[in-house]
């Protein structure tokens, strides 16, 4: 099918992109020797998972549906973490699962009797997240996990320099969209505070989390792969690492449609019949600017927009778009890097229609995966 004969709004994720991407994740892992897993929570387009599978070590989810997804679709390890582990569910993530990591010595104790059972009848490794309690200064409390007060990991004053019995991993999360020095600056922290964990017999290997924008073309790729191996050769554990954005990022696009321009004093507003808090809500919750194809700052081009969504939020807005040509009802907006944190995060707040999603192979031909209707709205209800 072509591209164009699709109804908007759709998600469109590029094989092409997401294969370049791929392959820079791989030389990563055959270059350093560590494993690096797809972090699902920033991407779960299941039906790209047979690609992905022959680049990647697995997937890390976070909770048992995530879990369970990678279980029925993606070949290779799967790893879990929940802040808190339901207790109806975690039997059945015991038995997915081949990595589970603890939030707290009170989860890790409260289940012991279930992952021990499961572990004296398959392999199963134990983990515990540590909170380095060391930020970087660059992110927002909202994306943080190492901001004050917060609820991710077991603090160092918490273990008395004890590793609780059957735990044999370390995992940490602290990044966000950042490049190699943050991470190399909370490692370095991390051994000051947790290197007794590092240097023991019993932890066999260490999770750095995701957050980590290593095919981005400003990543320090050489540097974070002798980071990998320096911590290889030193500690002697097996290095994890789960991005998610990097695996899809510029690898996706939400097409839309203009369906109106509303005339002001200030500023004529585009309206299109996608959202940023259905479709893209980190447009709002973040907040930030997605990129539209071909368009400029404010003010950059010759015709200024600002472009909004159909829905009944006034706060419903995407953002100020310069175009070199005036915008006329009919035309197609393409936001692009939308493949991550777009379809995992959508909503049918309004009873807005969720976008297609489809898939664009490296011959020029889209795939429609999946089409949304009424019965998609009503069924959450």
């Amino acid at each position: 099918m072509i591209e164009g004969m699709i109804k908007t709004p759709f998600f469109v994720v590029d094989e092409e992109k997401l294969l370049y991407n791929l392959r820079i994740l791989k030389t990563v892992r055959e270059k350093s020797g560590c494993k690096i897993l797809l972090s699902q929570k920033a991407f779960s387009m299941y039906s790209t998972y047979p690609i992905i599978s022959k680049y990647l070590d697995g997937t890390s989810a976070s909770g048992y549906c995530e879990a369970k997804l990678s279980d029925e679709y993606f070949e290779g390890e799967n790893h879990v973490y929940e802040a808190a582990f339901s207790d109806d569910e975690f039997p059945e993530i015991c038995q997915m699962c081949d990595h589970i990591v603890f939030n707290s010595l009170s989860q890790l104790e409260r289940h012991r009797e279930v992952w021990e059972l499961a572990k004296s009848e398959k392999e199963l490794h134990i983990g515990i997240r540590i909170n380095p309690e060391f930020r970087t200064h660059e992110l927002n409390e909202v994306y943080d996990p190492c901001a004050p007060g917060s609820r991710f990991g077991i603090r160092k004053d918490i273990f008395n320099n004890m590793i609780p019995e059957g735990v044999d991993g370390i995992h940490f999360h602290a990044l966000c969209e950042q490049n190699f020095e943050p991470l190399h600056n909370i490692f370095r922290n991390i051994e000051t505070n947790f290197g007794w964990m590092l240097k023991s017999d019993q932890i066999k290997w260490i999770n750095l989390g995701g957050g980590h924008h290593i095919t981005r073309d400003d990543y320090d790729i050489i540097s974070l792969i002798n980071f990998i191996r320096e911590i290889k050769v030193k500690y002697h554990l097996d290095v994890y690492m789960e991005p998610g954005e990097a695996v899809a990022i510029d690898a996706g696009r939400l097409v839309t449609t203009v369906l109106d321009i509303v005339e002001a004093s200030d500023m004529n507003v585009i309206i299109v019949d996608a959202s940023a808090s259905c479709h893209m809500p980190d447009v709002v919750e973040m907040p930030y600017r997605p990129p539209i194809k071909n368009a400029g700052e404010k003010g950059e081009k010759k015709y200024t927009y600002r472009v909004a969504s159909k829905s009944c939020l006034a706060g419903d807005v995407m953002g100020f778009y310069s175009f070199d040509n005036e915008i006329q009802i009919g035309d197609k907006l393409e936001f692009e890097d939308m493949a991550m944190y777009s379809m995992v995060k959508t909503n049918t707040f309004n009873g807005m229609k969720l976008p297609t999603i489809a898939y664009k192979k490296m011959n020029g031909d889209c795939q429609i995966v999946k089409e949304f209707g009424y019965e998609d709205f009503k069924s959450r209800l």
